[in-house]
C-alpha cells in the first residue's frame, strides 16, 4: 500500500500534468534525483559510524570541482612496504558515504593498494541535496584529473553503474576514463529499469513519464537508454569482476547475469547471504576483491 506521501506527490503530479506534461516529467524528475537524509537512522548505522571514525580519519581530504559542484575524496595511502602498488578508485552507493566502505577500504589497503574514495555530491560531507548520474561522472572525472590514472575501479550499487559509464565515456562532455580493471558490487546493469520504476510508482502518465526520461538526454547528451553498463563492460573488454548476492533486495540479481553474459572478460562471483549492504564489508568479498586486484603479481611470485 502507498505510503500518505506517495498519494499526495500522485494527486500533485496529476495535477500538474493535467496544464503541462513537461512540467510534470520534470517534476518527478527533481523528485528522483533527490538525495536522503544524512544523519544515522538508528542505533545500529550510529555504531557503524563510530566504527568506521578511525579508519576514515586515516584519509587525507581533498576538495575536487567540476562543472556544477564540488565533492570529497580521501586518499588512504598504501603501506610503505607493499611492492607493485595498485591505485584504487573506491566508490559508495546511493543513500550511503564512503565511511561504510570503512572495512573495505582497511582491506584495500592493508592489500597493498592506495585508496581514493568520492562522497558523491548530496553524500557525506560533500554537500548539495541532488545527485545525477552525469553529476556522478564528472565527479570521477575530477578524481582523474586530481589524482592521475586508476588501475582498478571499485564501486558498489549505483556507484558501480557510474564507473562503468565513466568508462564508457557516456557523458558527451567527459572523457571515456576505463581503468585497468574494474569491479562492481550489487551494481545496476542499466538505468531504464529504474526510471520505469519510479514512473510507475508516481503513475505518471505516458507523456510525463516520456518527458521525466528526456531530462537525462539535457542534462548528458544522451537518451536515457545509452546509461547501460552491461554494454559497456562488452564493448570495451576490460577485465571485470561483478559480485552479487542472490538475496540482494534492492537490485536484482538478474543484473549480474546480464554483466556475466556481456563476455569473457567478465568474472562472476557470487556473495549469497549479504544481501545488498552487507556485502561491501565481507570479508571474503574484500578477500575476492584483492585476489582479482592483485591476479598477475602473485602469478610473477609463482
Amino acid at each position: 500500500m502507498a505510503s500518505f506521501a506517495i498519494k499526495v506527490i500522485r494527486n500533485a503530479l496529476k495535477g500538474v500534468d493535467a496544464f503541462s506534461p513537461e512540467a510534470a516529467g520534470r517534476l518527478a524528475f527533481r523528485l528522483f534525483t533527490l538525495t536522503p537524509g544524512r544523519r544515522p537512522k538508528n542505533a545500529k548505522e550510529r555504531a557503524a559510524l563510530a566504527a568506521a571514525a578511525p579508519v576514515i580519519a586515516r584519509g587525507q581530504p581533498v576538495t575536487l570541482s567540476y562543472a556544477g559542484g564540488w565533492v570529497l575524496a580521501r586518499k588512504f595511502a598504501a603501506p610503505r612496504e607493499a611492492a607493485n602498488t595498485k591505485r584504487i578508485l573506491l566508490v559508495h552507493g546511493w543513500g550511503s558515504r564512503s565511511d561504510y566502505l570503512a572495512a573495505m577500504i582497511d582491506g584495500l589497503v592493508k592489500g597493498g593498494a592506495e585508496v581514493v574514495t568520492l562522497d558523491w555530491p548530496g553524500h557525506g560531507a560533500s554537500p548539495g541535496r541532488t545527485l545525477t548520474m552525469p553529476a556522478a561522472v564528472r565527479a570521477i572525472d575530477a578524481a582523474w584529473r586530481h589524482f592521475g590514472n586508476f588501475d582498478v575501479c571499485v564501486g558498489h550499487s549505483f556507484g558501480g553503474g557510474s564507473l562503468a559509464c565513466a568508462a564508457g565515456g557516456i557523458v558527451c562532455d567527459v572523457h571515456s576514463h576505463m581503468p585497468r580493471k574494474l569491479v562492481l558490487i550489487g551494481a545496476p546493469s542499466e538505468m531504464t529499469w529504474l526510471f520505469k520504476g519510479f514512473g510507475k510508482i508516481l503513475r505518471l502518465s505516458p507523456k510525463a513519464q516520456a518527458a521525466f526520461e528526456g531530462v537525462v538526454e539535457r542534462l548528458s547528451g544522451r537518451r536515457l537508454d545509452d546509461f547501460d553498463a552491461a554494454r559497456v563492460i562488452q564493448a570495451r573488454a576490460v577485465p571485470t569482476l561483478i559480485i552479487h548476492a542472490e538475496d540482494d533486495k534492492e537490485v536484482s540479481a538478474d543484473h549480474a547475469r546480464r554483466y556475466a553474459a556481456a563476455g569473457p572478460n567478465v568474472e562472476m562471483h557470487w556473495a549469497n547471504g549479504f544481501g545488498h549492504r552487507r556485502i561491501v564489508s565481507a570479508a571474503p568479498v574484500i578477500a575476492r576483491i584483492n585476489a582479482f586486484i592483485h591476479a598477475e603479481d602473485q602469478k610473477a611470485v609463482a
